[in-house]
């Protein structure tokens, strides 16, 4: 980072959510998150500027204990010691890219710490921030019941009121993709996975760690409210490389928004112009629908009655085909409760297909 431009990229941050604050002018700000790959290695100076500046454009969000303000980090031994610094800067949550509890499991995936390292930025991060989330990989090859129990305790084991965890999916593009094609590992089958996913909602259990989300898990009242927008379908504002945003554009329309990518191409553009948008798409009722439905199901409790309303879809029945929401509650993978739809276990194991077959 010592041949950043810090005070550049600062001013760039700040002008482009002073651009874009008119489109959400009197909302009040539920979370900042800091995201996007390795942000704690953004100077602490900037995280505490984004944050006042935040606090100056959207002054009611801290009239009630303020918003939920999220950093992601690696858990590096540098990067831990960093932790108090960036909690005087105003951050007051911070999730962990843990990965994996297994050397050989983190050297597979490419992660620059070990297993010590991990637990020993868990335990600086517990002693700093009041809310810390770990963030772990499963589905991993060779993986077995057995060995993710043992890791699962060794997570559990920090105290942690918040956990993400993810199976491992194979993207194009990704150095994972070619290998992977040539057949130098393989992933465990679908049965493998599944009995994955169910040691760990019942091991999370047993430490008082619900699900809430497809991926997550929490004690009461830790959810994280960052991520609960999004599966809630509420407005987000993206700032920065490559951010998408949900919000509404100049003539109050809802919006999907995309920055530039290209690091160099966003700020060239921001200080050209206030913003780095290459992309700003209308969502018509029908965009809105599909989207809140792919959010909304992977939350626990779903989404209800007013949430078809809010985006201008009617309601549950008329969204949807009537004959698609009886055959998926009479084969078990969904379940209609007072003005409610969500998914029940056996449908979150198979989302992808429920979700095709009630927007198809």
């Amino acid at each position: 980072t010592d041949t950043v431009d810090h005070p550049r990229w600062r001013a760039a941050y700040l002008r482009e959510m002073e651009a874009m604050a008119p489109r959400l002018a009197g909302r009040v700000p539920a979370s900042l998150f800091f995201g996007g790959g390795t942000p704690s290695l953004m100077a602490p100076e900037t995280v505490a500027a984004v944050i006042d500046w935040a606090r100056t454009l959207w002054p009611d969000g801290w009239r009630a204990g303020g918003p939920e303000i999220t950093l992601e980090a690696n858990p590096t031994s540098i990067e831990a010691t960093k932790f108090a610094v960036f909690r005087d800067a105003g951050v007051n949550r911070v999730s962990v890219g843990i990965q994996a509890l297994d050397d050989d499991a983190l050297r597979f995936l490419g992660r620059e710490h070990s297993a010590a390292e991990a637990l020993d930025a868990l335990a600086v991060a517990r002693a700093t921030f009041s809310s810390v989330n770990a963030d772990m990989i499963y589905a991993r090859p060779g993986q077995d019941t057995a060995e993710w129990r043992a890791e699962l305790r060794r997570l559990t084991g920090q105290g942690l009121g918040h956990v993400s965890l993810y199976q491992l999916t194979i993207e194009r593009g990704t150095p994972f993709f070619g290998l992977y094609n040539k057949g130098a590992f393989a992933l465990p089958d679908d049965e493998t996975a599944a009995a994955l996913y169910e040691e760990t909602g019942a091991v999370l259990a047993a430490e008082g760690l619900a699900p809430y989300e497809v991926s997550n898990y929490a004690r009461p009242g830790e959810e994280c409210r960052h991520n609960l927008i999004y599966w809630r379908y509420g407005d987000y504002l993206g700032i920065g490389p490559g951010a998408h945003g949900r919000i509404p554009d100049a003539a109050g329309r809802p919006a999907a928004t995309v920055n530039a990518r290209r690091p160099a191409d966003w700020l060239e553009r921001v200080e050209a112009s206030g913003t780095g948008l290459t992309g700003e798409t209308p969502l018509d009722p029908r965009a809105r629908l599909e989207e809140m439905v792919m959010m909304g199901l992977r939350l626990v409790d779903g989404f209800g009655e007013d949430d078809i309303a809010r985006i201008g879809a009617g309601s549950i029945d008329r969204a949807f085909d009537p004959a698609r929401l009886a055959r998926l509650a009479a084969g078990g993978f969904i379940a209609r409760e007072g003005t409610r739809l969500r998914v029940t276990g056996e449908g979150r194991m198979r989302l992808d297909a429920v979700l095709a077959e009630l927007l198809a």
